[in-house]
């Protein structure tokens, strides 16, 4: 299997199937000199982690992680710091349930990727799907926390947030819009009143064995005018197909996104003033971004998730021998994906950032 890298001067290779032994990754590119240790990574780790609400898989994963390389200390060092060469990091699977798959191994679960992976490679690992699986992801958050210290490095003050702003038919009000309110409910939802319904919600979801979609907001701040590149190296693209690579995303949208088409032309555009002798935006439709190239705004993408295609609901379905056939998914499973996709989020747009902070640098300085 190939395509398991990403990235140009940051780039991030993730190995590991949800049911083996462990996940991880090797992050190459990152600068030398960069002050980094396991907590640094753990604490982005436990915002993902399954088993911390009702809400998310019960599967009991500590996901502690093990720096391996690529970072060094000694008495001159005030601890230790990236050396420049690759950053290994491991993180060990300890509750896997592989006898939960054994009823479904020569059946296809709809929504899921096991009728394309048996298309396309003859085989499949049919234990939570293997490379497949949303458990990848803890190797993405691990990496993106390593891309937020090459940010906070290079800028000093930027800062990348995610929250949950639509669950269902369910949207909060932008009007009680508050990032704080994100650290109190296990929604990442920044509406307390939402974050109430969201709960209702999901928990009668759950508790039919059915799931719920979602939509994620991340939002860059800090970041600085001039990442990105015209035609083929645009930000925007990058960090749409950055978020299209997350499990279950089935949609990406920056700035006004879709609604745009609703706008006139003088409703869209972002006018353009002088403030404190600097130029200052009076509105943000291109979500920081024109051209390809961040304007110096906050970045702000959004990403649809589809509900999680494990149901306790029986669906139709076939085997590998063609037989029609009946399927009920069990096991542990998110009730929605879209909870515990907000960190991914936040992780896949820092390695996208960070990545393009290296390229500028390296052409303009």
């Amino acid at each position: 299997m190939s395509h398991n890298t990403f990235g140009r001067l940051f780039r991030v290779t993730t190995w590991g199937e949800s049911h083996g032994p462990a996940i991880g990754c090797v992050i190459d590119g990152c600068p030398p000199g960069i002050a980094l240790t396991a907590p640094d990574i753990q604490a982005a780790l436990d915002q993902r982690k399954p088993g911390t609400s009702k809400f998310v898989t019960q599967r009991r994963e500590p996901d502690a992680v093990r720096i391996l390389s690529g970072v060094f200390e000694d008495e001159r060092t005030s601890g230790p710091k990236t050396t420049g060469t690759p950053i290994s990091l491991v993180i060990e699977n300890v509750d896997q349930r592989s006898k939960d798959y054994a009823d479904d191994r020569d059946k296809y679960r709809p929504g899921h990727a096991d009728f394309t992976y048996d298309q396309k490679y003859g085989f499949r690992d049919y234990r939570g799907g293997g490379r497949s699986s949303a458990r990848e992801t803890a190797a993405r958050v691990a990496a993106g926390a390593v891309a937020q210290k090459v940010l906070t490095h290079l800028y000093g003050r930027a800062s990348i947030r995610g929250c949950l702003v639509q669950m269902g038919r369910i949207g909060i009000d932008r009007a009680r819009f508050d990032w704080e309110e994100t650290l109190k409910n296990p929604f990442w939802c920044p509406d307390a009143v939402a974050a109430a319904a969201f709960e209702s919600a999901l928990d009668a979801a759950r508790k039919k064995g059915s799931s719920l979609g979602a939509v994620i907001e991340i939002v860059a701040s800090g970041i600085p005018a001039g990442l990105g590149a015209p035609v083929y190296g645009k930000l925007d693209a990058d960090l749409a197909a950055a978020m299209m690579s997350i499990n279950a995303v089935k949609g990406v949208e920056i700035g006004a996104g879709m609604r745009a088409a609703e706008l006139s032309g003088e409703e869209n555009a972002d006018e353009i003033r002088m403030k404190r002798k600097k130029p200052h935006f009076l509105s943000n439709n291109a979500g920081g971004i024109l051209g390809g190239i961040s304007t110096g705004q906050e970045i702000i993408v959004r990403f649809a998730v589809k509900p999680t295609s494990s149901i306790l609901s029986p669906r139709r379905t076939i085997t590998r021998n063609g037989e029609e056939t009946e399927i009920v998914t069990k096991g542990r499973h998110d009730p929605c994906v879209g909870v515990r996709a907000v960190p991914v989020g936040v992780a896949m747009a820092a390695c996208v950032l960070a990545d393009h902070a290296l390229r500028h640098r390296a052409q303009c300085g």
